[in-house]
């Protein structure tokens, strides 16, 4: 007697890789369990993404904010992670008062300066290349990492440029649960060499080594105002995984690496003047998309201290 197999038996085994990118649904998830939509009553907010970034119309930042605007931009911000603003007339101190209404401005000796210490002018041409081309949340090589930051454009290329964002909550809501079981709970060691090792003057680097040793942050960390976990490791700065043997902490880095790399997560903004960029650095990771060579892109860049991951 003949047994009829089930087609699925007959199959050939699947052969694809573990730990790549799988087809199918994802939990799109944009506001922290138990918070409800609201509406916004101090401007006009347009969603570029299902679970971040937002366009943010009628608010003039050359002004100052008064405190129920604060509260309601920051609301924005906590819910969205990336706020964009178009047709802004703005000087790098209004970007740097603005900036300012999050907390103290940090300062970054591997990057050249603007007007002030605490600015940053990012001047990209045919004989400067650009390396932020890389998926990275700044600063992780601090103790405390920046809250967030502030990007305007001076000098926008005729083509390409764009900056794409990553909501790394979505990305950790995603992980498969024995991934998360996995990963929740362990340390990483982030540091600056490898970031900036390639790009820059190994004296300049020789000379902050020891002000900026490598720093361990959680894997997973808790956002401090909406409780939300997400991923908190990045290409740039994190250098392994804490008690994990090196082959192992690896593969793992890059499987959690790729996450930031799934479009269902990302919002990418294409740069007109005028146009300015706020984003959660806590809760994201970004991209800068080097397309526009031989052309000029020049931008400068305020961010805000922050506070220590848990």
């Amino acid at each position: 007697m003949s047994i009829e197999l089930p087609d699925r038996v007959r199959l050939r085994p699947a052969t694809v890789p573990d730990g790549g990118i799988l087809e199918g649904p994802r939990l799109l998830r944009r506001l922290p369990e138990g918070v409800e939509e609201r509406p916004y009553e101090l401007f006009a907010l347009r969603p570029l993404g299902r679970v971040i970034g937002a366009e943010i119309g009628g608010v003039d930042l050359a002004r100052p904010l008064t405190p129920a605007l604060h509260a309601e931009l920051n609301r924005a911000l906590l819910e969205w992670k990336v706020l964009f603003f178009r047709d802004q007339d703005i000087t790098s101190e209004h970007q740097r008062a603005f900036a300012a209404n999050w907390g103290e401005l940090e300062t970054n000796p591997f990057i050249p300066k603007g007007e002030t210490a605490d600015t940053t002018r990012f001047t990209r041409s045919a004989t400067m290349p650009a390396f932020e081309n890389i998926w990275h949340v700044d600063v992780t090589f601090r103790p405390e990492p920046a809250l967030g930051s502030v990007l305007r454009l001076i000098e926008i290329p005729p083509v390409g440029g764009d900056t794409i964002w990553a909501d790394m909550a979505a990305a950790y809501d995603n992980l498969p649960e024995d991934v998360r079981d996995r990963v929740d709970g362990l340390t990483a060691v982030h540091d600056f060499i490898p970031g900036f090792d390639r790009f820059s003057d190994p004296e300049l680097l020789l000379r902050h080594q020891d002000a900026f040793p490598p720093v361990e942050h959680p894997v997973v960390r808790t956002h401090p105002e909406t409780g939300r976990r997400s991923l908190f490791v990045n290409q740039a700065f994190t250098t392994h995984i804490v008690g994990m043997d090196r082959d192992e902490s690896d593969r793992l880095l890059r499987y959690l690496f790729s996450r930031a790399h799934i479009p269902e997560f990302q919002v990418r903004f294409s740069w007109r003047p005028g146009s300015v960029a706020f984003w959660d650095n806590r809760a994201t990771q970004h991209y800068a998309v080097n397309d526009y060579h031989p052309y000029a892109r020049v931008a400068e860049r305020v961010a805000i201290v922050g506070d220590r991951p848990f």
